[in-house]
Formats: C-alpha cells, structure tokens, sequence
C-alpha cells in the first residue's frame, strides 16, 4: 500500500514537471520560429557595417538585387547593409521610387495573382501573426505592391523567390524601420557594389570602390525582362 501510494505520488509530480515543462518551452519555440534569422542565437542578424561611395546621401536606401543586398546610408561613405531575398525571374523589376508608408505588424492579404498560383493561401493573416509573410515590419514603397518587410520564413534569406518585395530578416527590418523616414529615397537596381566592413558586425572580404568608380552593371541577358518602376512607384516595362 505504501509503496503503490509512493509510486502514484512520484508519477503526478513528473506530470506536473513535464506539463510545467512543457509549458515554458512553447513561447521559446514560438519565439525560435517567429525570430530565427539564420544563425545559432535567436533574434541574429545579417547586418554589417560597410564603407560606401560618398555620392549617395544619408538617409537613402539602395537595394542591390545584385548583390542581394539592401543598404541604408547611414552617413557620408558608410552604409548598413541587410541580407534580402530577392525577386524571382518572373517578378524582376528596378528603378526609383520612395518610402510612402510604414507599419508596424502589417496584415497581409494576397494578391490574385498569388491566389492564382496557389488557392490554397490565406485570404487575410492578421498583423503579429507567426506566419505572417510580412514579418514584424513592413515599409511601403510608392504606389506600387511592393514593399521592404520581415519574413515568416528566414531560410529564404539570400534566395530568389519572392514576387517583387524586398525580404529581411525580422531582426534585421526592426533594425532599419526606425532609421528611414516617409519620403526617403529608394534606388531598386541589379548592379553590384562593392563594399567591406568597417566595424565589427561581420568580417568581410569584399574590396570597395570610391567615388571614381561606378558599380558593375549586370549583362544584357540579365537586363531583359526587367520592369521599371517610377518615382510615383508604378511599374513599367
């Protein structure tokens, strides 16, 4: 009798560790996913501080498809760049445009385009949501659909397979939403810059070029297809 009450005892309190267990794992987990940002720690970031061409002015934004990168000018010659996902084939655009808009745990809603190549997608994921696409923060840019935002889904960091919208690590669009302003300058192109760290963000082995220098232009087989955008942000061929 003794025992068996032992026994039962021992056995509830390991449910209840488990369950507690359990229980202080889940917004870890949670938060794993929400955050993760390609590196062992969660909430990492790709960021990097990097000499930059002293023709470009502070506050402007460059986004190199390129180099799959996007760059804050954070002063004269010295830029913060961000790792992005690029545009897919299908969806190559550049050009000129500007912030218009900015929110914070945005709401996503496809467009039919989306809806027509996969019906299976959400008509709507409210903002904060996990497996929101537009990650923790989003900035809108003219009066296009497209947008700089977070990501529910880091791994794609670094790849080609968004529909035209720039994509950073969560981490990293909480770090470049409060630097750019409504109205600042975004310049969308396939050329390549050149940069090197310049602080301890990362260790880079890249070269930069100073204001003699132009970027490298991409190949005319590269070029074809590729839309324009506006300052306005509307999109032309």
């Amino acid at each position: 009798m003794i025992f068996g009450r032992i026994v039962r005892q021992t056995a509830i309190a390991a449910g209840v560790g488990l369950a507690f267990c359990a229980f202080e794992a889940a917004p870890a987990s949670a938060q794993l996913f929400w955050d993760w940002s390609g590196g062992s720690a969660v909430g990492g970031t790709g960021k990097e501080v990097v000499h930059f061409s002293k023709r470009y002015s502070p506050g402007q934004v460059i986004v190199s498809f390129g180099d799959r990168k996007l760059y804050y000018i954070a002063k004269r010659g010295e830029a913060i760049s961000y790792p992005i996902a690029i545009p897919r084939e299908q969806s190559r655009w550049s050009g000129v445009t500007k912030v218009t808009q900015k929110r914070v745990n945005p709401s996503w809603t496809p467009t039919p385009t989306m809806m027509k190549e996969n019906p299976r997608l959400p008509r709507w994921v409210p903002g904060g949501h996990p497996m929101n696409p537009l990650g923790v923060r989003a900035l809108y840019l003219g009066a296009s659909a497209y947008r700089i935002h977070g990501t529910d889904a880091p791994w794609t960091i670094g790849t080609a397979v968004s529909k035209g919208c720039i994509r950073l690590y969560n981490a990293d669009v909480l770090d470049l939403y409060p630097r750019v302003k409504v109205g600042a300058k975004v310049t969308v192109t396939w050329s390549h810059f050149q940069s090197v760290a310049s602080s301890g963000f990362s260790n880079s082995g890249f070269s930069w070029f100073d204001d003699e220098n132009e970027p490298r232009k991409p190949s005319r087989s590269k070029r074809h297809g590729t839309r324009k955008a506006s300052r306005s942000g509307s999109v032309t061929q």
